[in-house]
């Protein structure tokens, strides 16, 4: 007898079909081989692409390429909800989950060079927030450990209601991959700015960007141009999956509305003023902490696919182009240099971003993982300013980005194996 999930995806494959491949790209691909090769995906892979999609249960995804510190194509497949058949548009937004990471960072080393935080400062000096214990360890604890993941602190929390926050290893001595860590360092953020997260990203990062679709809150109008996650190819359940940001969010966006103070301007005390209300209105284990209905610099990042390829060709050398509000040389340099610890053969934590080596010289990159439902994939080679950008709506996205990655830029990183 056909499982649902088989069932599920033979749904799936009559929108990819419907849906096509969406026009509006920017510019033409050139096969691969060529000397100069850029990293657009040459026509064979877009047409093959609902194919692959297909297989691995991606109902959408997009893609964007940044050439010569710009971006020069970006193009949409299949859908945004599989059961609805939205197709994916140039104004999608996707939940670009750890993605958001070297986003925050960036807006780190930008006050760093303002002088607003220092980097190697502990940040119990400018913030403790009190769902932390009590061990020696946190007061060493600084930026720089944060966005090079060496604080020790663990990813997330299983019981942040009841637990608190320790470290499990000497801060500066290993690398242990922390969103709890990015959650911190957003709070002593908003201590030193006197803002919510969105609101100075708005301020510093996004607007001087151009990034006008990109927002770390939520509101009703993104709602609607938001892409819902999909389970894995190859994971059980039938029909759509939870969507856990949308639903606490959700939750959350009904106080905001009722008091008329959007969600973008939330801070820390907002989110643990609200947090009875909406938990005693919510399903138990959906909001736990404040946490889960704050803007969250780790994770909660929603953007098109446009705006993030825009920043990370923000990543690229500006030279005499650099705008006042940009990273200065020796920062942006700084951010893709490999830090001395945990350094592998394969890949080195730069500050916010991956570096691994390559025969062709270094590249930066990250990935992101959402629930099990959204999987993204960002890289740039800054030395030859070109990057490329993947989103997608399924559990089995890695499975369908390393392939354009592979195909589009020529290399398969060895963190892939990882």
């Amino acid at each position: 007898m056909p499982s649902l999930v088989h069932a599920g995806r033979r749904r799936f494959i009559g929108f990819a079909g419907a849906a096509g491949l969406l026009p509006w790209h920017l510019a033409s691909a050139s096969m691969p081989g060529d000397s100069a090769q850029s990293w657009i995906p040459y026509p064979a892979l877009v047409t093959d692409l609902p194919r692959v999609m297909a297989a691995f249960a991606v109902p959408g995804l997009a893609i964007a390429v940044v050439e010569d510190g710009k971006v020069t194509w970006q193009q949409g497949f299949g859908v945004t909800h599989v059961e609805r058949g939205t197709p994916v548009q140039a104004d999608t937004l996707f939940e670009a989950a750890s993605l958001s990471k070297p986003v925050f960072a960036y807006l780190v080393l930008q006050l760093a060079d303002a002088g607003v935080v220092d980097l190697d400062r502990p940040l119990v000096a400018y913030r403790r927030p009190d769902y932390l214990g009590r061990h020696p360890w946190l007061d060493r604890i600084t930026a720089r450990d944060v966005l090079r993941h060496t604080t020790g602190l663990p990813n997330w929390r299983p019981h942040p209601a009841t637990e608190l926050l320790v470290p499990q290893a000497e801060p500066g001595t290993r690398i242990d991959y922390s969103g709890e860590a990015f959650v911190w360092l957003q709070l002593v953020i908003e201590t030193l700015t006197g803002q919510s997260l969105d609101e100075t990203m708005q301020a510093r990062l996004f607007g001087p960007a151009g990034m006008r679709d990109s927002s770390y809150a939520w509101n009703d109008a993104m709602a609607t141009r938001s892409v819902h996650g999909h389970r894995a190819h190859d994971a059980d359940g039938a029909g759509m999956p939870t969507q856990m940001l949308r639903e606490q969010w959700s939750a959350a966006q009904r106080i905001a509305g009722r008091e008329g103070r959007p969600l973008s301007a939330w801070t820390w005390d907002d989110a643990a003023r609200a947090l009875p209300e909406i938990q005693a209105h919510t399903p138990p284990g959906l909001v736990n902490w404040a946490g889960d209905i704050l803007a969250n610099a780790a994770a909660s990042l929603r953007t098109t696919i446009r705006d993030h390829a825009t920043f990370v060709s923000l990543v690229m050398a500006r030279g005499a182009q650099r705008a006042s509000w940009e990273l200065t040389e020796s920062t942006r340099a700084a951010m893709l240099t490999p830090q001395p610890i945990g350094a592998t053969p394969w890949s080195a934590k730069g500050l916010g971003w991956n570096v691994e080596p390559t025969p062709g010289g270094p590249v930066f990159h990250h990935s992101g993982s959402n629930g099990g439902i959204f999987k993204t994939f960002a890289m740039g080679d800054a030395a030859r300013r070109r990057g490329i950008v993947v989103m997608t709506n399924g559990g089995s996205g890695q499975y369908v980005y390393r392939r354009i990655v592979r195909a589009a830029a020529g290399h398969d990183l060895l963190a892939f194996d990882r």
